[in-house]
Protein backbone atom coordinates (compact mmCIF):
# COMPACT_ATOMS: atom_id res chain seq x y z
CA UNK A 1 0.00 0.00 0.00
CA UNK A 2 1.23 3.51 -0.84
CA UNK A 3 2.02 6.37 1.48
CA UNK A 4 -1.05 8.05 -0.69
CA UNK A 5 -3.77 5.61 -0.01
CA UNK A 6 -5.72 6.50 2.85
CA UNK A 7 -6.01 3.99 6.11
CA UNK A 8 -9.29 2.38 7.18
CA UNK A 9 -10.06 3.66 10.66
CA UNK A 10 -9.14 1.16 13.40
CA UNK A 11 -12.96 0.66 14.34
CA UNK A 12 -12.54 0.36 18.66
CA UNK A 13 -13.65 -2.91 19.79
CA UNK A 14 -16.42 -2.96 22.75
CA UNK A 15 -15.15 -3.38 26.36
CA UNK A 16 -16.61 -6.09 28.20
CA UNK A 17 -18.61 -4.95 31.44
CA UNK A 18 -17.18 -4.79 34.34
CA UNK A 19 -13.46 -5.27 32.75
CA UNK A 20 -10.78 -3.32 33.79
CA UNK A 21 -10.67 -1.23 30.62
CA UNK A 22 -14.49 -0.70 31.18
CA UNK A 23 -13.56 0.70 34.86
CA UNK A 24 -10.63 2.50 33.71
CA UNK A 25 -12.40 4.17 30.88
CA UNK A 26 -15.53 5.05 33.56
CA UNK A 27 -13.49 6.43 35.51
CA UNK A 28 -11.17 8.58 33.24
CA UNK A 29 -14.75 10.13 31.92
CA UNK A 30 -15.92 10.86 35.55
CA UNK A 31 -12.49 12.45 36.20
CA UNK A 32 -12.97 14.53 33.07
CA UNK A 33 -16.52 15.37 33.19
CA UNK A 34 -16.39 16.51 37.20
CA UNK A 35 -12.99 17.92 37.29
CA UNK A 36 -12.88 18.98 33.84
CA UNK A 37 -9.30 18.91 31.32
CA UNK A 38 -7.85 15.48 30.30
CA UNK A 39 -6.39 12.25 32.25
CA UNK A 40 -3.14 12.06 32.25
CA UNK A 41 -1.69 8.46 33.59
CA UNK A 42 2.24 8.27 34.31
CA UNK A 43 4.02 5.34 34.94
CA UNK A 44 7.83 3.68 36.22
CA UNK A 45 9.54 2.95 32.81
CA UNK A 46 11.07 -0.87 32.14
CA UNK A 47 8.05 -2.35 34.49
CA UNK A 48 5.97 -4.71 32.88
CA UNK A 49 6.55 -3.67 28.94
CA UNK A 50 9.01 -4.08 26.20
CA UNK A 51 9.41 -2.39 22.92
CA UNK A 52 8.49 -3.76 19.78
CA UNK A 53 10.30 -3.08 16.74
CA UNK A 54 6.91 -0.95 15.39
CA UNK A 55 7.38 1.36 18.69
CA UNK A 56 4.76 -0.10 20.38
CA UNK A 57 4.25 -1.09 23.74
CA UNK A 58 3.63 -5.03 24.87
CA UNK A 59 3.56 -6.90 27.43
CA UNK A 60 6.75 -7.87 28.64
CA UNK A 61 7.15 -11.59 29.76
CA UNK A 62 6.29 -12.31 33.59
CA UNK A 63 9.48 -12.04 35.13
CA UNK A 64 10.83 -14.99 38.05
CA UNK A 65 9.79 -14.82 41.44
CA UNK A 66 13.67 -14.38 41.88
CA UNK A 67 14.10 -11.21 40.20
CA UNK A 68 17.18 -10.40 41.13
CA UNK A 69 19.36 -12.86 39.60
CA UNK A 70 21.40 -10.28 37.23
CA UNK A 71 22.71 -8.71 40.21
CA UNK A 72 26.27 -9.87 41.01
CA UNK A 73 28.22 -8.58 43.87
CA UNK A 74 31.94 -9.39 44.20
CA UNK A 75 33.70 -6.59 46.53
CA UNK A 76 35.27 -7.32 49.62
CA UNK A 77 35.34 -5.41 52.41
CA UNK A 78 38.43 -3.87 51.95
CA UNK A 79 37.62 -3.08 48.62
CA UNK A 80 34.58 -0.77 50.01
CA UNK A 81 36.57 0.44 53.06
CA UNK A 82 39.61 1.79 50.08
CA UNK A 83 36.58 3.57 47.94
CA UNK A 84 35.28 5.28 51.25
CA UNK A 85 39.16 6.77 51.88
CA UNK A 86 38.43 8.54 48.95
CA UNK A 87 35.73 10.70 50.08
CA UNK A 88 35.16 10.70 54.40
CA UNK A 89 38.05 11.23 56.58
CA UNK A 90 38.74 9.57 59.43
CA UNK A 91 35.60 7.31 60.69
CA UNK A 92 37.72 4.45 60.00
CA UNK A 93 36.44 1.80 62.55
CA UNK A 94 32.62 2.72 61.31
CA UNK A 95 34.21 2.32 57.23
CA UNK A 96 35.58 -1.35 58.30
CA UNK A 97 32.15 -2.29 60.27
CA UNK A 98 29.82 -1.17 57.60
CA UNK A 99 31.56 -2.37 54.70
CA UNK A 100 32.11 -5.70 56.49
CA UNK A 101 28.40 -5.60 56.93
CA UNK A 102 27.54 -5.25 53.33
CA UNK A 103 29.27 -7.59 51.90
CA UNK A 104 28.19 -9.87 54.23
CA UNK A 105 24.51 -9.30 53.41
CA UNK A 106 24.83 -9.28 49.77
CA UNK A 107 26.69 -12.48 49.79
CA UNK A 108 24.51 -14.21 51.47
CA UNK A 109 21.92 -12.82 49.35
CA UNK A 110 23.72 -14.27 46.53
CA UNK A 111 24.00 -17.55 47.93
CA UNK A 112 20.20 -18.15 48.78
CA UNK A 113 19.96 -16.90 45.38
CA UNK A 114 22.09 -19.93 44.08
CA UNK A 115 20.69 -22.12 46.46
CA UNK A 116 16.99 -21.60 45.19
CA UNK A 117 18.20 -21.91 41.59
CA UNK A 118 19.71 -25.48 42.70
CA UNK A 119 16.74 -26.91 44.85
CA UNK A 120 13.35 -25.50 43.00
CA UNK A 121 11.61 -26.68 45.82
CA UNK A 122 12.77 -23.28 47.56
CA UNK A 123 15.38 -21.82 49.36
CA UNK A 124 17.19 -24.26 52.23
CA UNK A 125 19.22 -21.70 53.61
CA UNK A 126 18.45 -19.02 56.32
CA UNK A 127 20.05 -15.64 57.57
CA UNK A 128 19.49 -13.40 59.38
CA UNK A 129 19.46 -9.79 58.36
CA UNK A 130 22.28 -7.21 59.10
CA UNK A 131 20.83 -4.08 59.08
CA UNK A 132 22.94 -1.42 60.26
CA UNK A 133 22.90 1.48 63.26
CA UNK A 134 24.99 4.50 63.09
CA UNK A 135 25.21 6.40 66.24
CA UNK A 136 26.71 9.61 65.34
CA UNK A 137 26.87 13.61 65.86
CA UNK A 138 25.38 15.48 62.58
CA UNK A 139 27.77 16.55 60.09
CA UNK A 140 30.13 13.48 60.89
CA UNK A 141 29.62 11.84 57.32
CA UNK A 142 26.88 9.11 58.08
CA UNK A 143 24.66 9.66 55.07
CA UNK A 144 27.99 10.19 52.60
CA UNK A 145 28.99 6.46 53.69
CA UNK A 146 25.82 4.92 53.07
CA UNK A 147 25.74 6.98 49.57
CA UNK A 148 29.04 6.02 48.39
CA UNK A 149 28.65 2.44 49.29
CA UNK A 150 25.50 1.95 47.07
CA UNK A 151 26.90 4.16 44.55
CA UNK A 152 30.23 1.81 44.30
CA UNK A 153 28.18 -1.45 44.26
CA UNK A 154 25.99 -0.23 41.78
CA UNK A 155 22.15 -0.63 43.63
CA UNK A 156 19.47 2.24 44.06
CA UNK A 157 19.54 4.42 47.23
CA UNK A 158 16.71 5.72 49.01
CA UNK A 159 17.33 8.09 51.80
CA UNK A 160 14.47 9.98 54.24
CA UNK A 161 14.04 11.20 57.90
CA UNK A 162 11.77 9.06 59.58
CA UNK A 163 9.97 12.15 61.38
CA UNK A 164 7.90 12.35 58.41
CA UNK A 165 6.28 9.03 58.28
CA UNK A 166 3.52 8.14 60.46
CA UNK A 167 1.45 5.25 61.51
CA UNK A 168 -1.20 3.74 59.80
CA UNK A 169 -4.38 5.60 60.12
CA UNK A 170 -2.22 9.16 60.90
CA UNK A 171 -1.75 11.60 58.28
CA UNK A 172 1.85 10.96 56.96
CA UNK A 173 3.97 9.35 54.70
CA UNK A 174 3.58 5.17 54.61
CA UNK A 175 7.08 3.39 55.20
CA UNK A 176 5.78 1.27 52.31
CA UNK A 177 6.52 4.19 50.18
CA UNK A 178 10.38 3.79 50.72
CA UNK A 179 10.56 0.42 48.97
CA UNK A 180 8.51 1.96 45.83
CA UNK A 181 11.24 4.71 46.13
CA UNK A 182 13.46 1.94 45.74
CA UNK A 183 11.37 0.80 41.99
CA UNK A 184 11.09 4.27 40.86
CA UNK A 185 14.94 4.76 41.87
CA UNK A 186 16.08 1.41 39.79
CA UNK A 187 13.66 2.79 36.46
CA UNK A 188 11.32 -0.03 37.83
CA UNK A 189 13.74 -2.79 37.57
CA UNK A 190 11.94 -4.41 40.69
CA UNK A 191 14.80 -6.92 41.24
CA UNK A 192 17.40 -4.73 41.06
CA UNK A 193 15.22 -2.43 43.67
CA UNK A 194 15.22 -5.74 46.00
CA UNK A 195 18.76 -5.33 46.56
CA UNK A 196 18.72 -1.29 47.29
CA UNK A 197 19.28 0.51 50.29
CA UNK A 198 17.27 2.45 52.31
CA UNK A 199 18.54 4.93 54.61
CA UNK A 200 16.20 6.64 57.60
CA UNK A 201 18.27 9.22 59.23
CA UNK A 202 16.91 10.87 62.09
CA UNK A 203 15.92 7.43 63.79
CA UNK A 204 16.28 8.38 67.53
CA UNK A 205 13.38 11.18 66.81
CA UNK A 206 10.93 7.79 66.76
CA UNK A 207 12.33 6.85 70.77
CA UNK A 208 9.04 7.50 73.22
CA UNK A 209 11.55 7.79 76.38
CA UNK A 210 9.30 8.64 79.71
CA UNK A 211 11.56 11.41 80.87
CA UNK A 212 12.39 12.93 77.86
CA UNK A 213 8.04 13.68 76.44
CA UNK A 214 9.14 11.20 73.81
CA UNK A 215 6.98 11.70 70.43
CA UNK A 216 3.35 10.88 69.72
CA UNK A 217 1.75 7.22 69.82
CA UNK A 218 2.46 7.48 65.38
CA UNK A 219 6.36 7.26 66.80
CA UNK A 220 5.80 3.74 68.42
CA UNK A 221 3.80 2.99 65.12
CA UNK A 222 6.10 3.85 62.97
CA UNK A 223 8.49 1.08 64.63
CA UNK A 224 5.94 -1.70 64.45
CA UNK A 225 5.35 -1.10 60.57
CA UNK A 226 9.13 -1.09 59.86
CA UNK A 227 9.36 -4.48 62.15
CA UNK A 228 8.17 -6.18 58.70
CA UNK A 229 10.14 -4.25 56.01
CA UNK A 230 13.18 -4.54 57.90
CA UNK A 231 12.84 -8.52 58.23
CA UNK A 232 11.07 -10.40 54.63
CA UNK A 233 7.67 -9.29 53.62
CA UNK A 234 5.87 -8.02 49.91
CA UNK A 235 5.54 -4.38 49.33
CA UNK A 236 2.49 -3.88 46.79
CA UNK A 237 3.85 -2.05 43.99
CA UNK A 238 0.48 -0.09 44.15
CA UNK A 239 -0.37 1.43 47.36
CA UNK A 240 -3.43 0.31 48.19
CA UNK A 241 -4.92 3.54 49.73
CA UNK A 242 -3.63 6.22 47.08
CA UNK A 243 -6.17 6.69 44.27
CA UNK A 244 -3.32 7.61 41.88
CA UNK A 245 -1.44 4.58 42.31
CA UNK A 246 -4.46 2.78 41.74
CA UNK A 247 -5.60 4.29 38.69
CA UNK A 248 -2.09 4.07 37.71
CA UNK A 249 -2.73 0.16 38.29
CA UNK A 250 -5.38 0.08 35.76
CA UNK A 251 -3.88 1.66 33.41
CA UNK A 252 -1.14 -1.15 33.14
CA UNK A 253 -3.67 -3.55 33.54
CA UNK A 254 -5.74 -2.12 30.21
CA UNK A 255 -2.31 -1.87 28.54
CA UNK A 256 -2.02 -5.56 28.99
CA UNK A 257 0.83 -5.05 31.23
CA UNK A 258 1.17 -8.24 33.61
CA UNK A 259 4.23 -8.39 35.73
CA UNK A 260 5.20 -8.37 38.87
CA UNK A 261 2.60 -6.53 41.25
CA UNK A 262 4.70 -6.88 44.93
CA UNK A 263 8.40 -6.46 46.07
CA UNK A 264 10.08 -8.76 48.33
CA UNK A 265 11.93 -6.75 51.17
CA UNK A 266 14.17 -9.54 51.93
CA UNK A 267 17.34 -9.00 50.62
CA UNK A 268 16.52 -5.06 50.70
CA UNK A 269 19.74 -3.42 53.30
CA UNK A 270 18.29 -1.18 55.92
CA UNK A 271 20.76 0.91 57.39
CA UNK A 272 19.45 3.75 60.34
CA UNK A 273 20.83 6.61 61.79
CA UNK A 274 20.59 9.47 64.51
CA UNK A 275 22.52 11.76 66.73
CA UNK A 276 21.01 9.75 69.82
CA UNK A 277 21.58 12.92 72.60
CA UNK A 278 21.25 11.67 75.83
CA UNK A 279 21.54 7.90 75.30
CA UNK A 280 25.08 8.21 76.62
CA UNK A 281 23.67 9.29 79.95
CA UNK A 282 21.85 5.82 80.02
CA UNK A 283 24.79 4.26 79.34
CA UNK A 284 26.60 5.61 81.72
CA UNK A 285 24.22 5.28 84.74
CA UNK A 286 24.27 1.75 83.77
CA UNK A 287 28.11 1.02 84.07
CA UNK A 288 27.97 3.90 87.13
CA UNK A 289 30.87 5.86 84.92
CA UNK A 290 30.11 9.31 86.51
CA UNK A 291 33.40 11.80 86.01
CA UNK A 292 34.42 13.20 89.09
CA UNK A 293 36.11 17.17 89.71
CA UNK A 294 35.62 19.54 86.28
CA UNK A 295 36.09 18.15 82.97
CA UNK A 296 36.28 19.85 79.80
CA UNK A 297 34.40 19.96 76.72
CA UNK A 298 36.52 18.01 74.62
CA UNK A 299 36.78 15.54 77.44
CA UNK A 300 33.51 15.56 78.00
CA UNK A 301 32.90 14.59 74.20
CA UNK A 302 35.77 11.58 74.23
CA UNK A 303 34.24 9.93 77.00
CA UNK A 304 30.38 10.34 75.60
CA UNK A 305 32.26 8.68 72.18
CA UNK A 306 33.74 5.95 74.59
CA UNK A 307 30.26 5.63 76.09
CA UNK A 308 28.48 5.03 72.63
CA UNK A 309 30.61 2.30 72.06
CA UNK A 310 29.48 0.61 74.66
CA UNK A 311 25.44 0.91 74.01
CA UNK A 312 23.47 -2.72 74.70
CA UNK A 313 20.14 -3.17 73.43
CA UNK A 314 18.27 -2.37 76.54
CA UNK A 315 20.40 0.84 76.39
CA UNK A 316 18.44 1.58 73.24
CA UNK A 317 14.98 0.22 75.10
CA UNK A 318 15.86 2.30 77.94
CA UNK A 319 16.06 5.12 75.65
CA UNK A 320 12.10 4.58 73.67
CA UNK A 321 12.43 2.28 70.77
CA UNK A 322 10.78 -1.26 70.95
CA UNK A 323 13.00 -4.57 71.69
CA UNK A 324 11.72 -5.76 68.33
CA UNK A 325 12.87 -2.95 66.79
CA UNK A 326 16.25 -2.85 67.89
CA UNK A 327 16.51 -6.02 67.69
CA UNK A 328 16.21 -6.18 64.01
CA UNK A 329 19.22 -3.93 63.66
CA UNK A 330 22.19 -6.18 65.13
CA UNK A 331 25.30 -3.75 63.85
CA UNK A 332 25.77 -0.99 65.33
CA UNK A 333 28.06 1.86 64.10
CA UNK A 334 29.80 4.71 65.81
CA UNK A 335 31.03 7.72 63.76
CA UNK A 336 33.04 9.85 65.91
CA UNK A 337 33.06 13.45 66.23
CA UNK A 338 35.01 15.37 64.05
CA UNK A 339 38.13 17.88 65.23
CA UNK A 340 39.72 21.05 63.46
CA UNK A 341 42.17 18.69 62.25
CA UNK A 342 39.95 15.89 60.46
CA UNK A 343 38.20 19.09 58.85
CA UNK A 344 41.40 20.46 57.30
CA UNK A 345 42.10 17.28 56.18
CA UNK A 346 38.32 16.85 54.54
CA UNK A 347 39.07 20.14 52.72
CA UNK A 348 42.91 19.24 51.76
CA UNK A 349 42.47 15.88 50.83
CA UNK A 350 38.55 13.97 50.04
CA UNK A 351 37.41 13.75 46.80
CA UNK A 352 34.36 15.29 47.70
CA UNK A 353 36.02 19.26 48.69
CA UNK A 354 34.33 21.59 49.08
CA UNK A 355 37.26 23.46 47.68
CA UNK A 356 36.60 21.92 44.27
CA UNK A 357 33.24 23.62 44.47
CA UNK A 358 34.48 26.94 45.12
CA UNK A 359 37.68 26.74 42.41
CA UNK A 360 34.75 25.71 40.33
CA UNK A 361 32.15 28.21 41.05
CA UNK A 362 35.17 31.44 40.89
CA UNK A 363 36.55 29.71 37.05
CA UNK A 364 33.32 30.32 35.94
CA UNK A 365 33.66 33.70 35.98
CA UNK A 366 36.96 33.36 35.08
CA UNK A 367 39.14 33.50 38.30
CA UNK A 368 41.69 31.43 39.75
CA UNK A 369 41.08 30.38 43.40
CA UNK A 370 44.41 29.81 44.84
CA UNK A 371 43.69 28.30 48.69
CA UNK A 372 46.54 28.06 51.36
CA UNK A 373 46.76 26.22 54.10
CA UNK A 374 46.70 28.61 56.93
CA UNK A 375 43.58 29.58 55.11
CA UNK A 376 41.72 26.28 56.02
CA UNK A 377 43.77 25.49 59.08
CA UNK A 378 41.86 28.86 60.09
CA UNK A 379 38.24 27.83 58.60
CA UNK A 380 38.88 24.27 60.42
CA UNK A 381 39.26 25.92 63.84
CA UNK A 382 35.87 27.90 63.16
CA UNK A 383 33.83 25.32 61.76
CA UNK A 384 34.80 23.21 64.94
CA UNK A 385 33.18 26.00 66.80
CA UNK A 386 29.78 25.48 64.71
CA UNK A 387 29.04 22.16 66.60
CA UNK A 388 27.67 21.05 63.34
CA UNK A 389 30.74 18.79 62.22
CA UNK A 390 31.60 19.31 58.78
CA UNK A 391 28.19 20.81 57.36
CA UNK A 392 30.03 24.17 59.41
CA UNK A 393 33.00 24.37 57.08
CA UNK A 394 29.91 26.11 54.68
CA UNK A 395 28.75 27.98 56.96
CA UNK A 396 32.26 29.94 58.02
CA UNK A 397 33.40 29.70 54.32
CA UNK A 398 29.89 31.31 52.62
CA UNK A 399 30.38 34.36 55.38
CA UNK A 400 34.22 34.82 54.78
CA UNK A 401 33.42 34.73 50.93
CA UNK A 402 30.24 36.25 50.54
CA UNK A 403 31.73 39.30 49.06
CA UNK A 404 34.34 38.33 46.63
CA UNK A 405 31.64 35.90 45.29
CA UNK A 406 30.14 39.14 44.24
CA UNK A 407 32.66 41.21 43.41
CA UNK A 408 35.36 39.05 41.71
CA UNK A 409 33.60 38.63 38.11
CA UNK A 410 33.15 42.44 38.22
CA UNK A 411 36.58 43.01 38.51
CA UNK A 412 38.11 41.31 36.02
CA UNK A 413 41.36 39.90 38.09
CA UNK A 414 42.71 36.13 36.77
CA UNK A 415 43.39 34.80 40.19
CA UNK A 416 41.95 35.34 43.82
CA UNK A 417 44.55 33.82 46.45
CA UNK A 418 42.45 33.07 49.35
CA UNK A 419 45.31 32.76 52.58
CA UNK A 420 45.19 33.52 56.10
CA UNK A 421 44.86 37.33 55.70
CA UNK A 422 41.78 36.90 53.55
CA UNK A 423 40.28 34.99 56.04
CA UNK A 424 40.67 36.95 59.08
CA UNK A 425 40.22 40.36 57.67
CA UNK A 426 38.39 39.50 54.07
CA UNK A 427 37.29 43.68 54.17
CA UNK A 428 40.68 44.65 53.86
CA UNK A 429 41.66 42.00 51.52
CA UNK A 430 38.75 42.58 48.74
CA UNK A 431 39.75 46.57 49.33
CA UNK A 432 43.30 45.75 48.01
CA UNK A 433 41.42 43.99 44.95
CA UNK A 434 39.55 46.77 43.88
CA UNK A 435 43.04 48.87 44.01
CA UNK A 436 44.42 46.04 41.79
CA UNK A 437 41.82 46.16 39.37
CA UNK A 438 42.01 49.69 39.01
CA UNK A 439 45.66 49.39 38.19
CA UNK A 440 45.46 46.95 36.24
CA UNK A 441 42.24 48.50 34.10
CA UNK A 442 44.73 51.80 33.74
CA UNK A 443 47.60 49.94 32.19
CA UNK A 444 45.19 47.92 29.86
CA UNK A 445 43.92 51.11 28.75
CA UNK A 446 47.17 51.95 28.14
CA UNK A 447 48.08 49.00 25.81
CA UNK A 448 44.54 49.02 24.16
CA UNK A 449 44.50 52.95 23.38
CA UNK A 450 46.00 52.26 19.92
CA UNK A 451 43.22 49.67 19.03
CA UNK A 452 40.61 51.90 20.21
CA UNK A 453 41.58 54.75 18.04
CA UNK A 454 42.16 52.72 15.10
CA UNK A 455 38.26 51.93 15.54
CA UNK A 456 37.49 55.70 15.94
CA UNK A 457 39.29 56.35 13.08
CA UNK A 458 37.58 53.93 10.98
CA UNK A 459 34.12 54.70 12.15
CA UNK A 460 34.66 58.40 11.68
CA UNK A 461 35.47 57.30 7.81
CA UNK A 462 32.66 55.29 7.15
CA UNK A 463 30.18 57.20 8.65
CA UNK A 464 31.04 60.36 9.44
CA UNK A 465 31.41 61.30 13.18
CA UNK A 466 33.94 61.62 15.22
CA UNK A 467 34.24 59.40 18.67
CA UNK A 468 36.72 60.65 21.40
CA UNK A 469 37.72 58.58 23.76
CA UNK A 470 38.78 59.53 26.80
CA UNK A 471 41.50 57.83 29.19
CA UNK A 472 38.79 56.03 31.23
CA UNK A 473 36.75 55.42 28.12
CA UNK A 474 39.57 53.42 26.91
CA UNK A 475 40.71 51.65 30.54
CA UNK A 476 37.16 50.54 30.51
CA UNK A 477 36.73 49.18 27.12
CA UNK A 478 40.31 47.41 27.79
CA UNK A 479 38.84 46.17 30.79
CA UNK A 480 35.61 45.02 29.40
CA UNK A 481 37.03 43.38 26.56
CA UNK A 482 39.13 41.26 28.83
CA UNK A 483 36.02 40.37 31.37
CA UNK A 484 34.33 39.02 28.40
CA UNK A 485 37.02 37.26 26.14
CA UNK A 486 37.10 39.47 23.14
CA UNK A 487 39.51 41.36 20.99
CA UNK A 488 39.31 45.45 21.70
CA UNK A 489 38.02 46.27 18.46
CA UNK A 490 35.92 43.52 18.21
CA UNK A 491 34.12 45.03 21.52
CA UNK A 492 33.68 48.16 19.99
CA UNK A 493 31.97 47.30 17.00
CA UNK A 494 29.67 44.92 18.81
CA UNK A 495 28.85 47.99 21.39
CA UNK A 496 28.84 50.77 18.85
CA UNK A 497 26.58 49.10 16.15
CA UNK A 498 23.84 50.89 16.41
CA UNK A 499 25.48 54.72 16.87
CA UNK A 500 25.44 55.87 13.41
CA UNK A 501 21.60 55.99 13.28
CA UNK A 502 20.96 57.63 16.48
CA UNK A 503 24.50 60.16 16.11
CA UNK A 504 22.00 60.55 12.95
CA UNK A 505 19.77 62.13 14.36
CA UNK A 506 21.52 64.18 16.94
CA UNK A 507 23.06 65.63 13.91
CA UNK A 508 19.91 66.78 12.22
CA UNK A 509 18.46 68.52 15.72
CA UNK A 510 22.24 70.05 16.49
CA UNK A 511 24.22 69.66 13.59
CA UNK A 512 27.36 68.38 15.79
CA UNK A 513 29.43 65.44 14.31
CA UNK A 514 31.58 65.50 17.35
CA UNK A 515 31.37 63.21 20.19
CA UNK A 516 32.99 63.02 23.46
CA UNK A 517 32.95 58.88 24.80
CA UNK A 518 33.20 58.12 28.83
CA UNK A 519 32.84 54.74 30.98
CA UNK A 520 28.76 55.02 31.10
CA UNK A 521 29.05 54.34 27.17
CA UNK A 522 31.31 51.46 27.35
CA UNK A 523 28.94 50.32 30.61
CA UNK A 524 25.73 50.55 28.76
CA UNK A 525 25.79 52.02 25.26
CA UNK A 526 21.97 51.94 24.02
CA UNK A 527 21.01 53.88 26.98
CA UNK A 528 23.85 56.20 26.42
CA UNK A 529 23.25 56.90 22.80
CA UNK A 530 19.12 57.23 23.77
CA UNK A 531 19.76 59.31 26.91
CA UNK A 532 21.86 61.94 23.56
CA UNK A 533 19.09 61.67 20.99
CA UNK A 534 16.57 62.87 23.74
CA UNK A 535 18.62 65.72 25.13
CA UNK A 536 19.03 66.75 21.51
CA UNK A 537 15.81 67.09 20.53
CA UNK A 538 14.72 69.05 24.07
CA UNK A 539 17.24 71.47 22.98
CA UNK A 540 17.08 71.87 19.50
CA UNK A 541 15.76 75.62 19.48
CA UNK A 542 18.72 75.94 21.73
CA UNK A 543 21.60 78.10 20.59
CA UNK A 544 24.66 75.94 20.02
CA UNK A 545 27.63 77.41 22.02
CA UNK A 546 30.46 74.64 21.14
CA UNK A 547 31.20 72.44 17.82
CA UNK A 548 32.21 69.79 20.77
CA UNK A 549 29.28 68.01 22.98
CA UNK A 550 29.95 66.41 25.71
CA UNK A 551 27.37 63.66 26.00
CA UNK A 552 27.37 62.71 29.86
CA UNK A 553 23.82 61.65 30.57
CA UNK A 554 22.14 62.14 34.02
CA UNK A 555 23.80 58.08 34.77
CA UNK A 556 24.28 56.56 38.22
CA UNK A 557 28.65 55.91 38.25
CA UNK A 558 29.24 52.17 36.71
CA UNK A 559 32.91 51.14 38.06
CA UNK A 560 34.68 49.81 34.89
Amino acid sequence: MSDSTPETPEIEKPKAPGSPEDITRKLEDFIKNTLGGQVLFTRVEGHGTRPSADGEEKPAEEKKEDDGEAFEFNYKPADIKAHLDRFVIRQDEAKKVLATAVCDHYHHAQMLREDRIADAKGPRLEFSKQNVIIIGPTGVGKTYLVKHIADLIGVPFVKADATKFSETGYVGADVDDLVRDLVAKANGDIGLAEHGIIYLDEIDKLSSGPDRGGRDVSGRGVQTTLLKLMEETEVPLYAPNDMRSQMQMMFDTRKGRTGREVVNTRNILFIVSGAFSGLDKIIEKRTNRKAIGFVSSDSKGTAAEHLFREARTKDFIDYGFEAEFIGRLPVRVVCDPLSADDMFQIMKNSEGSLIRQYEREFAAYGVKALFADDALREIASRAEEEKTGARGLVTVWERVLRDFKFEMPSLGLPELHIDGALVKNPEQTLALCRSAAASMVTELGAAHAGEVRAFAERFQREHGFTLDFDSAAIAAVAARAQREGMHVEALCVKLFKDYPFGLKLVTRSTNETRFRITPDAIANPDRFVSDLVVSACRNQQAPSVSNIIDITPDLPAHEP
